[in-house]
């Protein structure tokens, strides 16, 4: 089998995109072919594999694998390189769109060299995140133990449509995340993992983020996790209402009206390559 590719990325955040709204319309990845695909050294390599498939309810719909052969629900960075893709490709003669996904209909609109996106609301109540063991909104709780030499400050949860742990810290750098990410993330707490964020305050318009995605690991940046992160930082009195994110591998700018309004994230995507793969078979 022959697999065309589009290689995307969104600050640094990267992606295999593949277009299965034709001859791959029912195919889905395994975990060894995720694993394939997004190996740096034997594959194509990327932090995730994005798929677009044909939908029903809305242009498109969005995939996002890692890999570890997991499929997650939403990805900030993966929903504005869709997007880029589908206006580039022919899916779409329109810069406004909706994407069907796991966390719901998602609009990406294509504004000049960014993509600003309708996150939808963040969910905030300990059951819809979810975490275990608490009620109403977690905000500022004691962290869960975990096997480090690093002390965990309070944490505050959140979901945009995947769940998100966020530390606010001094420095980021000096946080050791390649040795605590995997410990928090698959910590009891969280029946369905959650992606962890550290965040450090610059002023109440700036912040300067690290993440561990989940499934994924360290990766340059991530949308949700910017998104969950500003939301925290509002809830915790600590960040105004719209605030740049600094990444890794660039800047997301994100605004949040407060409870029972959507967030909104804008932030650029870019084709790097295409290519196929033949006698693809794994």
């Amino acid at each position: 089998m022959k697999i065309n590719f589009t290689k995307m990325h969104g600050c640094g955040n990267d992606f295999v995109v593949i277009d299965a709204t034709a001859d791959l319309k029912k195919w889905n990845p395994s975990l060894n072919e995720a694993a394939f695909l997004l190996d740096r050294h034997f594959g194509i390599g990327g932090d995730q594999l994005l798929i677009i498939y044909p939908s029903e309810i809305a242009d498109m719909k969005m995939a996002i694998f890692n890999p570890d052969g997991s499929e997650v629900e939403m990805c900030g960075n993966g929903i504005r390189c869709c997007a880029l893709y589908a206006k580039n490709h022919g899916l779409v003669d329109k810069n406004e769109m909706t994407v069907e996904t796991l966390a719901g209909i998602i609009k990406p609109v294509i504004e000049d060299e960014c993509v600003r996106v309708d996150m939808g609301e963040p969910k905030l109540n300990a059951s819809e995140i979810p975490v275990i063991g608490l009620s109403g909104h977690v905000i500022n709780i004691e962290p869960p133990k975990i096997e480090s030499n690093f002390n965990l400050p309070k944490m505050t949860c959140v979901s945009m449509g995947n769940p998100h742990t966020v530390f606010f810290v001094n420095d980021v750098n000096a946080v050791p995340l390649e040795n605590i990410g995997k410990k928090v993330e698959t910590n009891s707490i969280f029946p369905n993992k959650t992606n962890v964020e550290f965040v450090q305050i610059l002023n109440v318009k700036t912040v300067k983020m690290r993440v561990w995605e989940r499934g994924a690991g360290i990766t340059l940046a991530c949308g949700t996790g910017a998104c969950g992160t500003v939301v925290a930082g509002i809830l915790s009195g600590k960040l105004e209402k719209n605030v740049t994110v600094i990444l890794d591998g660039g800047e997301l700018n994100i605004s949040w009206n407060g409870v029972g309004t959507p967030v909104f994230m804008t932030g650029p995507a870019e084709e790097v390559f295409s290519g196929k793969i033949e006698n693809y078979d794994k």
